[in-house]
């Protein structure tokens, strides 16, 4: 397996220069995703409207060394599996030699609501490609309204906190577990490169492994980083995503052929407001009993959760 020395050394597919927010974590994961990339390999990437796309594709400049092409909200994933299909054909028929792999961004907006049913039909159909959700909780790109990926209690321009409302009221949802429920070869779920933690390349191994060892349709969930969005400092940014793996929020997990594995358990598990109080979008649970019964209450539903996945992955408490 590579060290994080050896990566640092493969060249970037997505190129510096970009237009993304100082901090931002979408770029962070696109690079990470690429790097598992073999060199010799060609990659047609595809990208929904959203943070990464607007940032990165500013017509006539592109920060993609690869082939790239953009799509709405709702059709990034029926527009790889063309191009998939597309490919396999000329292929078939000698007119391409070269190897390519099809590799789709999208963020929780582009992925959990709007392009999901575009989504679940190319998965469902078997195209061979890899889609990746950058999941940072919210449509950031278009002013920080909630999502379907949004935390129950998150403060959202949609979901505004105030006399008479805690911020979001409905749980989020669990897609890593939807797209598991379509029976596909590979789901797994990760957080960007963290130096120091135990699950520091937990990203670059799981897409090392749908790009290049499992053919069909793969996804990859990674919790992302959006300073504005969550009103946190960039500086404190990883340490959050630490925080959100800690506490079970976002726990790190791959299916394989069905078979869930768990690929980190943390040796103690923290309460959900650790997490909580460093995020701005937060603090107004903090200040009110309401508020506390509140974050009581997504402390079960976390606990819940936990609780399914270990089961599913045959671990104990």
């Amino acid at each position: 397996m590579a060290t994080l020395k050896e990566l640092t050394k493969v060249e970037d597919r997505l190129a510096s220069g970009h237009r993304m927010c100082a901090g931002c974590g979408a770029p962070m994961v696109a690079k990470w995703v690429l790097k598992a990339v073999k060199p010799e390999d060609e990659v047609v990437v595809g990208c929904a409207t959203g943070c990464l796309e607007v940032s990165t594709g500013l017509y006539p400049y592109s920060s993609w060394k690869d082939s790239f092409i953009h799509t709405a909200f709702e059709c990034a994933s029926a527009t790889m599996s063309g191009v998939e299909a597309a490919y396999k054909s000329m292929k078939s028929r000698g007119l391409i030699n070269k190897n390519y792999k099809f590799i789709t961004f999208g963020g929780d907006g582009g992925t959990y609501d709007i392009g999901f049913q575009s989504l679940s039909g190319a998965m469902e159909r078997g195209h061979d490609m890899l889609y990746v959700c950058y999941d940072n909780g919210a449509y950031m790109n278009t002013g920080i309204q909630r999502s379907s990926a949004t935390p129950c209690g998150a403060d959202a321009t949609t979901t505004p906190s105030g006399t008479n409302s805690l911020g979001k009221r409905q749980f989020r949802k669990d897609l890593t577990m939807i797209m598991a429920g379509h029976h596909i070869p590979y789901v797994a779920q990760t957080v960007p490169v963290i130096p120091g933690t135990k699950y520091m390349l937990d990203l670059y191994n799981k897409s090392h492994k749908a790009i290049n060892e499992i053919e069909g349709p793969k996804f990859i969930n990674v919790l992302t980083p959006c300073a504005r969005g969550w009103r946190v400092d960039t500086a404190s940014e990883l340490d959050i995503i630490k925080l959100a793996v800690d506490t079970c929020f976002w726990p790190l997990y791959e299916v394989i052929d069905g078979k869930f594995k768990l690929t980190y358990k943390p040796a103690k598990k923290l309460p959900i407001e650790e997490w909580m109080k460093p995020q701005g979008r937060f603090k107004h649970l903090f200040k009110s009993e309401e508020g506390k019964a509140k974050i009581k209450s997504i402390q079960s539903e976390i606990d819940k959760r936990w609780v399914e996945l270990l089961s599913l992955c045959g671990e104990d408490l």
